[in-house]
């Protein structure tokens, strides 16, 4: 049994029943990922429009579908009904882009008329061209039902030519018009870095718009000149408008969900980063936090912040005062920066501290002294415990200075 090889053509005709369910479900998961968002800042018209913005796209790509095209045709009793039914779910899609680039670029807060005239030109122009095919596909004579190649078949055919050149039209304007300001805004300075990779992904994304229109419109006007190059329409360019849905699906999620992931990230990672000194004060305190079962990840960190500074607070009247500058001295001997030795150095008379509050009665220490300091870097102190040779080096050069003096004294 000999297996014969696919052309991309063949396999692209043969999943093309299946083919556009694809970037739907990707469409669809966005718009999940998007959705809690949505719902919570309901108030925010950015979010409600990048919402509306995915559930169209979706909808383009579900009403494309030929077994959804044939169920609307059905339903209808007209045929072909799905054919400007499409085309307007796309062109609506597109003013949408143009609406939501033009209202992110200039910011919520710009009502200047030059701004407010582009958005109302964006809306009566695409308004116009949804109401002009409407109108034109009522006149046509397109009784042949189409589910995959109705813009080369009916290419020239009187009103249904207009119809198809009308949406064709109106895309790549669009898509021209969208990728210019998205290129143009990501060469803008002071951007943060996840918008300025979401902007390439949307350009990109709208890149292979133009590469769908291309072929689109290609095999239109060989249809034109009597030649048949279906092939373009119906095998190109259904992957260009995956990869298109996919990535301006991509564009528009990754500046939220990146933002997430790198605050869930950070606070994970500032948790971490106190255990060290969060194991010291239990040794002092003689426990820890109790455990939460449902606790988020930003309350466990609050509760481990605020464990330590409760322990920490009566700790300071242990630390000598002294013996820290002699750390400190010890830490710029040893070449450490000023910075850097401070940190050290409060980490070394911590640990003493600690030894002496578990030694010594509750009222001995040095008296009172100024914590503020101390409790702000708790991070800072936790990640120098975890440097305990520099902290060894520190102490006994220290020590070393001390016994030095008394023997000389």
């Amino acid at each position: 049994m000999t297996t014969v090889a696919l052309t991309p053509v063949e396999f692209v005709n043969q999943f093309y029943p299946n083919f556009w369910w694809i970037p739907a479900g990707v469409l669809a998961a966005a718009l999940a990922i998007k959705l809690p968002s949505i719902i919570r800042l309901w108030k925010d018209p950015m979010l409600r429009a990048v919402g509306g913005l995915l559930l169209l796209a979706c909808a383009v790509f579900v009403f494309v579908a030929p077994s959804t095209i044939a169920r609307v045709n059905r339903l209808t009793g007209v045929a072909n009904f799905s054919g400007p039914w499409v085309y307007s779910l796309l062109t609506a899609f597109c003013a949408f882009c143009l609406l939501l680039i033009i209202s992110w670029r200039n910011g919520l807060s710009d009502r200047s008329e030059r701004t407010r005239r582009a958005m109302r030109g964006v809306v009566a122009v695409y308004s116009g061209v949804i109401v002009a095919m409407w109108v034109l596909f009522a006149l046509a004579d397109v009784p042949v039902e189409r589910l995959r190649d109705l813009d080369t078949y009916y290419a020239n055919t009187p009103y249904m030519r207009e119809v198809i050149v009308l949406y064709l039209l109106a895309h790549t304007a669009a898509a021209l018009v969208t990728n210019g300001l998205i290129w143009n805004w990501v060469r803008t300075d002071g951007l943060d870095s996840l918008l300025r990779w979401g902007l390439k992904f949307l350009g990109v994304g709208y890149a292979a718009q133009l590469f769908f229109d291309a072929a689109k419109i290609s095999a239109v006007m060989a249809r034109w000149s009597g030649r048949n190059l279906d092939w373009l329409s119906t095998a190109v360019a259904p992957p260009l408008a995956c990869l298109s849905a996919v990535l301006i699906a991509i564009g528009f999620i990754l500046p939220h969900a990146g933002q997430y992931l790198h605050g869930r990230w950070h606070v994970r990672l500032a948790h971490h980063e106190l255990r060290p000194l969060y194991l010291l004060m239990r040794t002092v305190n003689g426990a820890g936090v109790p455990f939460l079962l449902r606790a988020t990840p930003e309350l466990r960190l609050v509760r481990r912040e605020t464990f330590i500074r409760d322990v920490l607070l009566p700790l300071a009247r242990h630390i000598d005062e002294d013996r820290r500058e002699r750390f400190h001295d010890a830490a710029l001997a040893l070449g450490h920066p000023p910075d850097r030795a401070e940190v050290l150095a409060a980490t070394a008379a911590i640990l003493d501290a600690a030894d002496a509050g578990n030694r010594t009665p509750e009222d001995d220490g040095g008296g009172a002294r100024d914590t503020t300091e101390l409790l702000r870097e708790i991070g800072a102190v936790s990640r120098a415990l975890r440097r305990t040779e520099d902290l060894r080096a520190i102490r006994a050069l220290a020590r070393d200075h001390t016994e030095g003096r008394s023997l000389t004294g």
